[in-house]
């Protein structure tokens, strides 16, 4: 679920009746005032036009809103030493971020983006 409003429950029965009458996607969208591909990404990701549950998508939606899930930081060991090494360093999040991927050009694992290092010093700091 990206950067968008989330389809809400009610809009998911709407997608689920409109669909049991056979609309397109397309038809769906401009009923309900959303964009066609978020509609199609909705219907697909939740067992397409003949399988879709609004209850079943509702309950995905949630289980995958409400899951915990840790900062790429903390998950793994290897960039959470590099990290902790450019902050003794007094590197802020953008000279870590930088300095990662000059380091590590061939290693997606020690890549993370200067946000991300900032939001999780921000959840490490409330903890404190």
């Amino acid at each position: 679920m990206s950067g968008g409003v989330p389809l809400c429950a009610e809009e998911r029965e709407t997608i689920s009746r409109e669909l049991s009458r056979e609309n397109s996607a397309r038809g769906i969208a401009e009923l309900l005032g959303r964009h066609h591909s978020t509609i199609a990404r909705e219907i697909n990701r939740n067992g397409g036009a003949a399988n879709y549950r609004a209850l079943a998508a509702q309950e995905r939606y949630e289980s995958f809103k409400a899951r915990p899930k840790e900062p790429k930081p903390v998950a793994s060991s290897r960039l959470h030493d590099a990290v902790n090494e450019g902050l003794e360093q007094k590197w802020s999040p953008e000279q870590i971020s930088a300095r990662l991927i000059e380091e590590h050009p061939d290693d997606p694992e020690m890549r993370v983006s200067h946000e991300t290092l900032h939001q999780t010093l921000r959840v490490i700091q409330l903890a404190v």
